[in-house]
């Protein structure tokens, strides 16, 4: 009996049978309810501070997350490419690869968390100057940036040991001490910033405390698991040929992680253009954003694993039934979500704050945003399926070419001919199209679903 169990929780992890609908939607869950926790934590930051500071703290707090974003990408980058090698090691039952790379994986993230921690709080009222912050957000968005970079370590840290858990099929750990982390963000946020008054310094200790909670119960998870990837502390130290390994895979995503982000920072000094209150208004409704924006990536990651199931065993027919249902599942979602924020988009400002200025600049940010996510639905969609098979490449090149050439080329050329924050916002939409048709031109022109016998 219990080796008949055994069996049905291995074929469970297999998407080559099956309705296609279901193993995509049933692998999306897990991926979509992590990234919604970790956008929750985030949001909350925004929230608490934009009803219990005001408008130029919610400004100076959201205007923050590009720069971070820049700083931290490649660090992601490199967890990615961990998580990667250690789900092959682990994969081909090696051992004593997979520890090797494990403690590899952990010693690296010590490291750039260190060098993040150093640079991050050194560069933090530079790198804000530069981006034209309003003197009046100015002195709260740098101390925001000083104090979470100063427990941006825990971060790292924390996201590295959650690609180990993640290559070794133990996803739900990861979503549980994310679920833990918000829960404590979230009641730090009102300790903090409610009750003690602290203002964005609330927020950002109450940041850095729920992410050295995960951080901990992760690496006490990993030091206590009887499996090929626990972790000895003291074994923890850079294999010079493994961290090679590790960073060749990781290195694609973090440099695009770094230079989409910095098209978001560009996109960022025009919207600080236009002071304090639109500042704000974009903050608050960029964190609602993620709510959309986030399941869409995880209809995509889901389809990587789909597609690169399905291509392995042979199975084409299976392959193209499943970019349509991921196509559909991202359309379908991102019409009726964008939907529903308009039809509620007031009671949605309201949330962050009580300024209609404010809130009327969040309200333009929608109009903008919500009636077109359904042609990033088809961006990310089709990169995920073409991810799947292999390709890696051509994704990441029409995301860089949309999402950040394009905006570049878009602020420096075509934003002059607006008069006001509506050309800024327009990028968006625009640039979504551009990555939509770029991706259906290569996915439907290339060869990437119309060569079985090159699986062979």
């Amino acid at each position: 009996m219990a080796q008949t169990i055994l069996e049905e929780k291995k074929k469970s992890r297999l998407m080559t049978e099956g309705s296609i609908w279901k193993s995509i939607l049933l692998f999306s869950v897990p991926l979509i309810l992590g990234n919604m926790l970790q956008q929750l934590y985030n949001t909350a930051d925004s929230i608490i501070v934009g009803n219990f500071v005001g408008s130029n703290a919610l400004a100076a707090v959201g205007s923050s997350g590009s720069p971070i974003f820049l700083l931290i990408g490649f660090s992601q980058g490199i967890a990615v490419g961990a998580g990667v090698v250690v789900s092959q090691f682990l994969g081909a039952k090696d051992s004593e690869g997979a520890h090797t790379a494990v403690h590899t994986s952990l010693a690296l993230s010590a490291i750039l968390g260190a060098i993040l921690t150093v640079c991050g709080i050194a560069v933090s009222r530079a790198l804000l100057t530069a981006m034209n912050t309003p003197a009046e957000v100015l002195e709260d968005a740098v101390l925001y940036m000083r104090l979470y970079f100063g427990g941006v370590l825990f971060s790292v840290v924390y996201n590295m040991a959650a690609g180990i858990l993640n290559a070794a099929g133990n996803s739900k750990r990861s979503l549980l001490y994310l679920g833990v982390a918000s829960i404590t963000n979230i009641v730090l946020d009102l300790v903090l910033i409610a009750g003690c008054k602290m203002g964005v310094a609330g927020a950002a200790i109450a940041t850095d405390i729920s992410q050295l909670v995960s951080c901990v119960l992760s690496l006490r998870f990993l030091m206590r698991v009887e499996d090929d990837y626990r972790v000895t502390a003291k074994e923890v130290r850079v294999h010079k040929k493994m961290a090679v390994r590790i960073i060749k895979v990781g290195l694609p995503t973090g440099i695009q992680n770094m230079v989409i982000s910095l098209s978001n920072v560009l996109v960022q000094v025009s919207v600080n253009g236009y002071g304090a209150a639109a500042m704000a208004g974009f903050a608050a409704y960029m964190k609602v954003d993620g709510f959309n924006i986030l399941p869409v990536l995880s209809f995509s990651m889901a389809a990587t694993t789909f597609v690169g199931q399905n291509f392995g065993a042979g199975k084409i027919d299976r392959v193209k039934k499943g970019t349509f249902v991921t196509l559909g599942m991202c359309i379908v979602y991102t019409i009726l979500t964008g939907i529903l924020l308009l039809v509620f988009q007031d009671s949605i400002m309201h949330l962050f704050t009580g300024d209609e200025t404010v809130i009327a600049y969040g309200k333009i940010c929608m109009l903008y945003f919500c009636p077109f996510y359904w042609m990033l639905g088809i961006l990310q969609g089709l990169a995920g399926t073409v991810r799947g098979t292999g390709k890696s490449v051509p994704p990441m090149v029409v995301l860089l070419i949309s999402l950040c050439l394009f905006r570049i080329v878009w602020i420096q050329f075509a934003l002059p001919l607006f008069a006001g924050i509506e050309g800024v916002l327009l990028v968006y939409p625009v640039s979504w199209a551009v990555g939509a048709v770029l991706m259906v031109l290569y996915a439907w022109k290339g060869k990437w679903m119309q060569l079985p016998e090159a699986i062979s």
